[in-house]
């Protein structure tokens, strides 16, 4: 059977240890030389850089989040080993691991990382599909004439990099279309490399839970819970048909998934669904000045990063968090498309006068969707508002001022609320 030492990256064919360097860091698979689309996790990335940074962090329970009232970002091993999971409520984690360091996100450190790793993934192939700063799908197709050596060691290669070079680990899944390469990458964390190869595939999925699947949240697997869809093999029992009567357009995906379907191909220009930005605060509050100026920053922020790529949203939407958890979701479309932080404001702000609800509050958020190119953006504007046109130019004057001079040479009032 085909085997690959992670360590040195020797090729061989036996049982037992790597015969250069008697590394038991093995991985053997008949089809080992054969597959090419694959997935590559970091191993909790956050945490992992900070530990990189502060050596006295080794062997710690580290969190990275916010205050006692904002949520875990990602847990190193250590603190997951105690229960801390991601998006954990920061006083439930603290609850699990009294003793952990909690750390806030340095995240312009974390993108400086990620591009670095980028760089390595590009010496590979240009195929890659990044999913966050930590994680991305790789078509290595036909590289092996490129590199002389097949998809397998080079990604072996590729993490052996980022240890050496970078100090991070990350994990490898290796399979035959992207829904298996995650599953796989998830396999042996951390600093795992698994590989499902397509005769393995309807006996290794055949038992296993439908909540393996990417993208099938908490309401998807209640709504496949109550219709007694638990694992694989259930999925397998119904028609496709009825899959789609009763699921609509994830029926047909399931369908598909069951039988390690997946036709999606690496896309190196996956488009952007949606940009928003979100605080939770430090104490409950009712304030609307004080909510009015988190609604502004909010609306800034999405507003940068829409600029930054060109992007402009249509649907603007608002999202708060009651003290008791309760999530509200408002949203509305526009006329057309914006990127303007006064145009989303406003809308925002017009959402949150309806609500009717003076809370007090946890969390809010402020995002658009339904994205489109920005030469779109903004050509309506407001018909009811004669003044948006003044504002739209003093914004964009705003930005080329802040451009020259740094994102603090103005601010507005209301964002020192």
């Amino acid at each position: 059977m085909p085997a690959l030492c992670r360590d040195c990256l020797t090729q061989f064919d036996r049982a037992g240890r790597c015969p250069a360097c008697a590394s038991p860091r093995v991985t053997r698979h008949e089809e080992l030389w054969d597959l090419s689309i694959a997935h590559m996790d970091c191993d909790a990335f956050y945490a992992s850089v900070e530990k990189r940074d502060d050596p006295t962090l080794e062997g710690k329970p580290v969190i990275i989040g916010g205050g006692r009232r904002g949520v875990v970002s990602t847990a190193c091993y250590v603190a997951r080993i105690r229960g801390v999971k991601s998006a954990m409520p920061m006083f439930q984690a603290l609850k699990l691991c009294p003793e952990a360091v909690v750390i806030k996100p340095r995240m312009e450190v974390y993108v400086e990382a990620s591009r670095a790793i980028r760089a390595m993934m590009e010496d590979l192939t240009p195929a890659i599909e990044p999913l966050s700063l930590d994680e991305a799908f790789l078509d290595m197709t036909g590289t092996a004439r490129l590199h002389g050596a097949p998809p397998a060691v080079m990604l072996a290669r590729l993490v052996r990099r980022m240890k050496t070079e970078l100090g991070l680990t990350g994990s490898i899944g290796l399979s035959h279309n992207k829904f298996l390469a995650k599953v796989a990458s998830d396999l042996d964390k951390p600093h795992g490399f698994s590989v499902i190869g397509r005769a393995e595939t309807g006996a290794f999925l055949r038992d296993k839970p439908v909540r393996m699947i990417w993208g099938v949240g908490a309401a998807g697997q209640a709504s496949l819970d109550k219709a007694g869809i638990r694992t694989f093999s259930d999925l397998l029992r119904w028609e496709k048909t009825d899959l789609v009567a009763r699921f609509g357009g994830m029926g047909e995906r399931l369908w598909h998934l069951a039988r390690g379907e997946d036709r999606r191909r690496v896309s190196a220009h996956a488009p952007m669904k949606s940009i928003s930005n979100e605080t939770t605060f430090g104490e409950d509050t009712s304030d609307p000045d004080l909510l009015d100026g988190h609604i502004w920053r909010m609306a800034e922020k999405v507003a940068d990063r829409a600029k930054a790529k060109g992007l402009a949203g249509r649907v603007v939407t608002l999202k708060l968090k009651r003290a008791n958890h309760t999530l509200i979701t408002r949203r509305v479309s526009l006329t057309d498309p914006t990127q303007l932080a006064d145009r989303i404001y406003r809308t925002a702000r017009s959402l949150y006068d309806q609500l009717g609800d003076p809370g007090p509050y946890r969390l809010l958020g402020c995002g658009i969707s339904d994205l489109s190119e920005a030469a779109q953006a903004d050509q309506l504007g407001d018909l009811l508002d004669p003044m948006a046109g003044k504002r739209s130019q003093a914004e964009r004057a705003t930005d080329a001022i802040r451009d020259r001079f740094g994102a603090r040479a103005i601010v507005k009032g209301r964002a020192l609320r």
